[in-house]
């Protein structure tokens, strides 16, 4: 190594090993101070052994959700080749379950599940219909879906609306005495 070059470039080198000297001799002499050294090398040590056991923590939760990911495709992919039918009260507790990640107030809406046909009531707020309904029809063993819903353009008329049926009940259970609802398609 030449310490007078006739290059540029050598001379940014040059600069860049002296500057990386001195930072290197500034380093070991906060480290090996005999005062404060030890000190200061339990702490660099600590630190290294808490960065050691979060890069291993992250490491086991990537790995554990790489693990339930492929879980999850290889059941999809068991599911497709099964051709079996679905009880009403499981396919009513699965679009009940979906329910919840699609509108603000999942305790209005009502499900009921007849051979396959899932009947959707109670109030909903206007902008969450279509996710409600594209949710439901997502449901594995939904071969229908039917609208029944009231729809509100607030979420504080929907509050109020369950808060009026919890108080009075004035919601009919019979499905069949209901006239079907228009699809807006």
């Amino acid at each position: 190594m030449k310490f007078f070059p006739h290059s540029g470039d050598s001379v940014i080198r040059t600069i860049g090993i002296l500057v990386g000297g001195l930072g290197l001799g500034a380093a070991l002499m906060y480290v090996l101070d005999p005062e404060r050294g030890k000190r200061r090398r339990a702490i660099v040590r600590d630190k290294a052994v808490a960065g050691a056991h979060r890069a291993g923590e992250r490491l086991s939760s990537r790995s554990r959700d790489v693990a339930n990911r492929a879980r999850g495709v290889a059941s999809e992919l068991k599911s497709l080749t099964r051709d079996e039918e679905t009880s009403d009260r499981v396919l009513e507790e699965r679009v009940r379950a979906r329910l919840g990640r699609v509108v603000s107030r999942p305790a209005a809406i009502e499900v009921a599940a007849i051979a396959g046909t899932v009947v959707l009531s109670g109030a909903v707020v206007a902008s969450e219909v279509d996710d409600l309904l594209s949710a439901a029809r997502g449901v594995s063993g939904v071969e229908d879906v039917e609208n029944r819903l009231e729809v509100y353009e607030t979420p504080e008329e929907v509050e109020g609306r369950t808060v009026a049926l919890q108080v009075g009940g004035d919601l009919p259970r019979n499905f069949d005495r209901w006239e079907p609802a228009e699809a807006d398609s």
